[in-house]
């Protein structure tokens, strides 16, 4: 892809980033673009990939790797949309359809950890992985997996922390603040869940307080999950709640025993993200050279 100019979107909650790239060692500097109301920001996406093309030339492709939930399956009518979403204001939105008609080339379009899975897979600490599985555990929990080069979708995006897991002895009483399943494992382990208990981030929290088992609990059953029905032979873990020190091998350990050795060390497969916090907009650039790549074959074969 040497040559190709791919503008990439990682669209988030709070931020959008967006770059011009093609590859880690070719990837601009992103620019921050707050996210208030879709019409504002869409805006503002617009407004710098326009001043990209004028200072440098046009673009081959663009990517957006997005929050969700989000309409990622090929030809259905709600693709390139953001769906049913918690975020005010942003549910049935079309991110995918202002940029291709604004600029008239192809975009590619998924979920931020598929996007995120895609950078890991290709560039990261999932290199060379067939199966690789890439969760995120931020304000909420998100997971996306690739097999053989590409994301796994089915009749949406797979959600894999919407899920109820075995309650904690010492978390009983806790609802859970998901706002479509109340005690899923995001509503029960997610830095928004972290918060309402606690009042503070789990990194702020003493080490041998009970919020760091409990979290733990939860996420190494997540990975158990994931080992059970994928066989990952690696799960990234990124997000700002997995940077809290020594929760990677608290994680480990759980599903070491709940898996009882069935499943293989978990300790091995599991890793913090290789890309550090580009992977979501390095998987981006991957998504626009996809849709380049589908575009061109499609044109080739008439």
């Amino acid at each position: 892809m040497d040559g190709r100019r791919f503008g990439a979107i990682e669209a988030g909650g709070t931020k959008f980033l967006c770059a011009i790239g093609s590859s880690p060692d070719r990837l601009g500097t992103p620019k921050r673009i707050p996210t208030t109301s879709p019409t504002e920001t869409l805006a503002e996406v617009t407004a710098y990939f326009e001043e990209q093309i004028r200072r440098d030339g046009p673009l081959d492709a663009i990517g957006i790797a997005s929050f969700g939930p989000a309409g990622v399956r090929t030809g259905a009518p709600g693709w390139g949309r953001i769906l049913s979403t918690p975020k005010p204001g942003w549910s049935d939105i079309d991110l995918a359809g202002p940029l291709k008609d604004a600029f008239g080339i192809p975009v590619g379009f998924d979920t931020d950890v598929n996007g995120a899975a895609l950078a890991e897979y290709r560039w990261g600490a999932a290199k060379g992985c067939d199966v690789a599985t890439y969760i995120t555990v931020g304000t909420g929990i998100g997971g996306g997996t690739v097999v053989g080069g590409r994301a796994v979708h089915g009749s949406r995006h797979p959600e894999v922390a919407h899920f109820f897991p075995r309650r904690h002895e010492a978390d009983l009483a806790f609802a859970g603040v998901c706002p479509f399943h109340d005690d899923c494992v995001e509503g029960l382990a997610s830095g928004s869940a972290i918060a309402r208990r606690w009042g503070t981030s789990l990194s702020e929290l003493p080490q041998d307080h009970i919020a760091h088992d409990i979290v733990a609990y939860y996420l190494g059953q997540l990975v158990t999950v994931l080992q059970a029905v994928l066989s990952p032979q690696r799960i990234v873990i990124g997000g700002g709640v997995s940077g809290t020190p020594g929760l990677l091998p608290r994680i480990s350990r759980v599903a070491e025993a709940l898996g009882n050795s069935y499943f293989g060390d978990a300790a091995q497969i599991l890793t913090t993200p290789g890309l550090g916090e580009r992977a979501g907009l390095l998987g981006a650039v991957i998504l626009a050279e996809q849709a380049y790549e589908k575009t061109t074959n499609a044109l080739q074969s008439r």
